[in-house]
């Protein structure tokens, strides 16, 4: 990689290997991604990587504003997967730092976008618990 990093995340798409997200030190939080070309062996950085991409185009756009709390740790302690066609996202529900003790789980599917102006699925809501996600598995979907 070109930068450094800790507490990122990483997948294959495309034939190729991404690394979004994470720290480059105790203080400074990364926006960018890094794209691994298996082919050429080289990595190529990507800035504000947390759009969406557009496939045809090779580029990326805003996709979707985010159901849960994703401020207070950098997107530290949420969850997400791709489960068919939809995207699943767990985290805390409350907002600016401060969490109520609910964690919710939501669906979204890009390809019906707001149709009847919904815009995410409630399917699961535990409450009382500690509103950090620190480890999540998507057993089939």
């Amino acid at each position: 990689m070109n930068f450094p990093r800790k507490l990122c995340s990483g997948f294959f798409m495309d034939g190729k290997f991404y690394v979004i997200g994470g720290m480059s030190s105790h203080i400074d939080c990364l926006t960018c991604g890094e794209e691994y070309n298996i082919e050429t062996r080289s990595w190529r950085r990507i800035e504000n990587m947390y759009p969406g991409r557009d496939e045809v185009n090779n580029s990326w756009s805003v996709v979707k504003r985010l159901p849960v709390r994703a401020d207070s740790s950098y997107s530290w302690g949420l969850a997400f997967k791709a489960c068919g066609n939809s995207l699943l996202v767990i985290g805390a529900r409350g907002h600016g730092g401060h969490d109520d003790g609910v964690i919710v789980l939501h669906s979204w599917n890009p390809v019906e976008g707001n149709r009847d102006g919904q815009e995410w699925n409630v399917l699961d809501v535990k409450a009382r618990t500690d509103a950090f996600v620190y480890n999540c598995a998507v057993m089939g979907c």
